[in-house]
């Protein structure tokens, strides 16, 4: 049966901070990051993980946007990522257990990084050119894919890795169930009524609409600070269908909490408010 995300889904994704604990015990999120002139999707993502309570967040990012990263960063981390035997490496520290590959990372990147990042079993959310890149050959990646893993298509996007599903005209939570269960993982199909599924069947529906609207969402890079929110709450330690859910959550919940004019940079400081909002 299918349930409605409500505030406590995020309530029970945010995991209380214990007194004592050190970042450490909050995970260490990864974000990988575009070339030259294409980073500000991946800062968007780090800056939502990082607001949403993940202990550290690292943006991995190539030699030749190093710059324009570090001229905008600075409790997010930065470091060189050359290439995917680089990644496999840095992934031998098991502290690094969350990681988000797509936004603004270029197809080529995408088709070098990917498998790197799915060899090491972390929890990952793949989003944007992660799924684009597959177009041709959607079963390479789909055939790759695991548990620990978080799917975040728009309808372009799956049409792109399920276009035999896209085809059929299924309503959103039907098709988010079927893609679920072939890929193996979650799957959160993005819109105003947007659906999350699980490979167990398990299914759950954000109606951003009515009273619930936040049709400020409509605004470049938010889908990136929805990946971020899910890669941040899966590095504390929730399981990827509990983060989907609730980063759909907290994402229209900020946006609401501003209003008109909201662009994307505005909404991982509106966490804060929302966590306050939700007794937290």
């Amino acid at each position: 049966m299918t349930r409605l995300i409500e505030a406590d889904d995020a309530l029970r994704a945010l995991l209380t901070k214990r007194e004592g604990a050190h970042k450490y015990s909050y995970g260490h999120a990864l974000v990988l990051s575009g070339g030259a002139g294409h980073s500000g999707a991946a800062r968007l993502a780090a800056r939502a993980a990082l607001r949403v309570g993940a202990g550290l967040v690292t943006v991995l990012a190539p030699q030749s946007s190093m710059a324009e990263n570090a001229a905008q960063l600075t409790a997010v981390m930065l470091r060189v990522l050359p290439d995917s035997y680089s990644l496999r490496g840095l992934l031998q520290d098991q502290r690094l257990n969350a990681l988000l590959l797509g936004p603004g990372l270029g197809l080529g990147r995408v088709r070098e990084m990917v498998p790197a990042a799915l060899w090491a079993k972390r929890a990952t959310v793949l989003d944007a050119d992660a799924l684009s890149a597959y177009a041709d050959e959607p079963g390479q990646l789909l055939g790759a894919l695991h548990g620990r893993v978080v799917l975040t298509p728009h309808m372009g996007e799956f049409a792109r890795l399920f276009p035999d599903l896209a085809a059929e005209g299924l309503a959103p939570l039907e098709a988010a169930r079927r893609a679920a269960e072939r890929a193996g993982c979650v799957v959160l199909l993005k819109g105003a009524e947007t659906a999350v599924a699980a490979p167990t069947g398990e299914t759950a529906l954000h109606r951003a609409v009515g009273a619930q609207a936040a049709p400020w969402l409509a605004t470049a890079g938010s889908g990136d600070v929805l990946s971020g929110i899910i890669v941040g709450l899966l590095a504390r330690g929730a399981e990827p269908f509990e983060a989907a859910c609730a980063a759909c959550w907290l994402h229209a919940a900020a946006a609401r909490a501003f209003g008109p004019g909201l662009i994307a940079e505005d909404l991982p400081d509106l966490l804060p408010g929302v966590f306050r909002d939700l007794g937290l």
